[in-house]
């Protein structure tokens, strides 16, 4: 069967968001353009890792080029996104390698997500420090594609971060997450907070 591409140049809608109570959240990136929508399943610190990497990026291009470059220095408020994700949610695959890239011939990041693969299972962590562009090959594994402006990557890295930080507030005494029910807190000599 022939490898599945799903590209997204320029996508209506590329946002980071979540299914779930905090605690038990999935994470999704979703793409939309022309009626169609394709989400996929990633791990909460890939979302994290990209949108770090995505603003290091943003903020570089803008450094080389002295502001020449069609970047935006901080996310407009007009291409701001809050909404949910669209509904309803049909994963096309798991996540595994993803890539990023700046095409400076058309003023353009490139965001790329494979699906995870046998190789990706092996690597462990290491498959997030990968950050060049996926090759085309007929085979292989599921692979989404977009194609962002300065302004529409800026709007996606901060929704991104806020999505990860919404999580579970933090215990004030140890840092770990806390549930609904509180925690065993290991700075209370085990005493549930």
């Amino acid at each position: 069967m022939p490898r599945q591409i799903f590209t997204y140049d320029p996508p209506d809608r590329f946002v980071a968001g979540t299914v779930g109570e905090p605690g038990s959240r999935t994470f999704f990136l979703q793409a939309t353009a022309d009626g169609r929508t394709t989400s996929v399943a990633l791990e909460k610190q890939q979302v994290s890792v990209l949108a770090e990497r995505l603003e290091a990026l943003l903020d570089e291009v803008v450094r080389r080029t002295a502001g020449e470059a069609n970047v935006p220095a901080i996310t407009p408020a007009e291409v701001e996104d809050t909404a949910p994700l669209e509904a309803p949610i049909e994963e096309e695959f798991r996540v595994g390698t993803m890539a990023l890239a700046w095409d400076g011939d058309d003023e353009v990041v490139v965001i790329e997500a494979q699906a995870v693969t046998e190789d990706d299972a092996e690597d462990g962590e290491d498959a997030e420090d990968e950050l060049p562009l996926i090759e085309d090959d007929e085979e292989g594994p599921p692979l989404l594609r977009v194609r962002l402006s300065g302004a529409a990557a800026r709007a996606f890295a901060k929704r991104a971060t806020a999505v990860v930080s919404a999580g579970r507030p933090l215990c004030p005494f140890c840092g770990g997450p806390l549930d609904a029910t509180g925690h065993v807190c290991p700075r209370a000599n085990g005493y549930r907070r």
